[in-house]
């Protein structure tokens, strides 16, 4: 049964980077008293926000009548949308729109403002990195995909660093990114990998497209689409090619503590890290070792950051396979999915399967069912055990 063609909001829910079984390892198993009560604190605090927002998902520009609003950064209410000038029809060339607040190690959003779009940098490091993470990863839906920011109509850059106290994650509430300074022990500051701002900033894209249900394998989609298009931000800040990125998630916010090089690997899903305090990285990089947990808060809502390593793979496998820069075809194909670009709508609660059909139809309306970039998608799709749905199933065109 071809489900409603509405909008409909997911469960109130906060995407951080760090998973709270990662973190749970530290609060039973780091030796170091403050690591410990850091990670105690970023769990607490986490569980107790978990549902004060509710993240508000949007189908993508045509499914919906009028305007996106736009989040006022001080009043924090919706306003109307106007669209932006097409570059394509002449007009100046897209230029994000950003705000850098600071909490002063509090936890009132969204804090001071401390830097606006066009403004001098500051003496402040996060502030830097938070300002030019937020840069690159418009400059990746603009110049490769032709978004105008996460709404496509131009929404403000939101920011806010120095979140708390050892606060030991990242997150996007659903209107605005946020920056811990981590423990300082195993987790340094939030701001100092591009791929993190990357992938917050990506479950604001998620939010105003494809809505995906943040659960099961529709969460773990939500997850691997963010870590794909955090990847792509700094393959493309880099100016890398698939076959010289290194395909991580989060490198460069672990300590040289840690025995480990980052929170995840899109390449070999399961190699992140493997230490005494943060445990062995548990992510699954075939359908052979899915992971099945309960769908509640306690089991991070089915392994949502632990079973998106399948995903993950595939995405890698893709762009390996199609070489060159991965954001351009392999990119290409899952961009599509995720904005519906060929009128095939995946439902809110989509499963692997149905992602796998999507990007197999998505492949062939752009390039062709006999080119080579629709068999890769096939070919990493097998490697990794999921088989893609039939033809239409639960998925739907305008």
């Amino acid at each position: 049964m071809t489900p409603p063609q509405t909008s409909a909001p997911v469960l109130p829910h906060r995407c951080g980077i760090v998973p709270p079984h990662l973190l749970r390892h530290i609060a039973q198993d780091a030796p170091e008293r403050r690591a410990a009560e850091a990670a105690r604190h970023t769990l607490m605090h986490d569980t107790r926000q978990r549902g004060s927002r509710q993240v508000r998902t949007s189908r993508p520009e045509p499914r919906l009548p009028g305007a996106i609003g736009l989040r006022d950064p001080r009043t924090r209410h919706t306003t109307p949308a106007p669209a932006r000038p097409d570059p394509a029809r002449g007009a100046a060339p897209l230029e994000p729109d950003r705000r850098l607040h600071d909490a002063r190690h509090g936890t009132t959003l969204p804090g001071q403002l401390v830097r606006s779009e066009g403004d001098p940098a500051t003496a402040d490091e996060s502030v830097t990195e938070a300002y030019d993470g937020l840069g690159a990863t418009y400059r990746l839906l603009a110049d490769v995909y032709g978004r105008d920011s996460l709404d496509g109509r131009g929404l403000t850059l939101v920011a806010t660093v120095h979140y708390d106290r050892d606060y030991s994650n990242a997150f996007w509430d659903g209107e605005q990114m946020v920056f811990g300074d981590g423990d300082g022990v195993y987790f340094a500051s939030f701001t100092d990998s591009i791929d993190v701002m990357g992938h917050e900033l990506a479950h604001g894209i998620t939010q105003f497209t494809a809505g995906l249900t943040y659960v099961g394998q529709s969460g773990a989609l939500n997850e691997s689409i963010s870590d794909v298009i955090g990847s792509l931000t700094k393959q493309q800040a880099l100016g890398q090619t698939a076959d010289q990125a290194d395909w991580l998630i989060g490198a460069g916010i672990f300590t040289p503590k840690v025995r480990g090089v980052a929170l995840r690997s899109m390449k070999a899903p399961g190699t992140a890290y493997d230490d005494p305090a943060l445990g062995k990285d548990p992510q699954p990089g075939s359908m052979a070792d899915y992971v099945d947990l309960p769908h509640d808060s306690d089991n991070d809502n089915g392994g949502v950051h632990i079973n998106s390593g399948i995903p993950n793979r595939a995405f890698y496998l893709t762009a390996a396979a199609l070489g060159g820069h991965a954001w351009e075809r392999a990119g290409q194909v899952w961009w599509d999915v995720l904005t519906a670009a060929h009128g095939v709508r995946i439902p809110q609660d989509c499963d692997f399967a149905r992602f796998a059909r999507a990007t197999l139809d998505s492949a062939a309306a752009r390039y062709g069912a006999d080119g080579e970039e629709s068999s890769a998608v096939a070919r990493a799709w097998e490697q990794v055990g999921v088989e893609p749905a039939g033809p239409g199933a639960r998925t739907s065109r305008r």
